[in-house]
């Protein structure tokens, strides 16, 4: 795929997943916003993981921990010669997040569709509501790769400090503090509106075009570059739960290759509840 990305091989296009419906040597996975979207249909061969379940902990808030996501991609046929390729609806929003967690696991294999679920329906290609039953594996991961995830503690320190830059990819009124989740979300998950101190606020959707593609490298730079948002910085990414800004992640790592970029994926639902964290309105 064109576009002059750093990364051309972090994503695929809807053609290229067509061609390789019945590859053994290529798992599709799906992972939605709406949880329930897989189960009404899917691409044929895919296999749906839920965000909510799947990709978190639950006692302790916590990604998946390393024997959750060892068991979801067993179970889901990968071994170590697996490309597996994921997307979803809302342009990949929680299919970057699921993305994000598996490199955080050092599992490099990974791409996006680009144009998610929405692009292949448009497209009239084919779906299935079969689910999947591929033979397990017994598939392990690394230690965290630390360097891609940033904890509150550090946040707290290194926020307004220079050569960081923090990058809010919310809406304009979640970042205003009129609200505190997108409008169609039920308003709750934090304390207080409003944003980190000297946030740039750059919506994730300003990445993508109308059909959920993502666009050119020279649009993307100009976008961030345009708010200081730039490659010599140390980025933070942040949301409200982290799935919105794992996608801004993506763009920033893989398709710009800045070298330096994190996510909060504890985001505005701690921070605007977090006692002692300034915010901005």
């Amino acid at each position: 795929m064109s576009n002059n990305y750093a990364n051309p091989d972090s994503i695929v296009s809807t053609d290229w997943v067509a061609q390789h419906l019945n590859d053994p040597k290529v798992r599709l996975i799906e992972v939605d916003v709406d949880t329930a979207a897989y189960d009404t249909a899917h691409i044929s061969g895919a296999v749906g993981w839920n965000w909510k379940s799947d990709l978190e902990t639950h006692v302790v808030r916590n990604v998946a921990d390393k024997e959750g996501i060892e068991k979801l991609l067993s179970s889901a046929g990968v071994d170590k010669d697996t490309t597996i390729v994921l997307y979803g609806d809302n342009n990949n929003w929680f299919a970057a997040y699921a993305l994000w967690l598996l490199k955080y696991y050092g599992v490099d294999n990974a791409k996006l569709m680009n144009g998610g679920r929405k692009k292949w329906i448009d497209e009239g290609r084919d779906v299935s509501t079969d689910k999947p039953a591929h033979n397990a594996t017994k598939f392990s991961v690394k230690a965290p790769v630390t360097s891609i995830r940033i904890l509150r503690e550090e946040v707290l320190k290194s926020y307004d400090k220079k050569g960081v830059g923090l990058v809010d990819v919310r809406a304009p009124k979640e970042y205003s503090g009129e609200l505190l989740a997108p409008e169609n979300l039920p308003q709750e998950g934090s304390q207080r509106g409003g944003h980190i101190p000297g946030a740039k606020n750059i919506p994730w959707g300003q990445a993508v075009n109308e059909d959920g593609t993502f666009k050119s490298r020279a649009e993307l730079e100009k976008l961030y570059g345009d708010q200081g948002i730039t490659p010599d910085k140390d980025i933070i990414a942040y949301c409200r739960i982290g799935e919105r800004s794992a996608h801004t992640w993506f763009v920033l790592t893989e398709l710009l290759g800045y070298p330096n970029v994190r996510n909060y994926d504890g985001s505005w639902t701690e921070w605007g509840s977090l006692v002692g964290a300034p915010i901005e309105r």
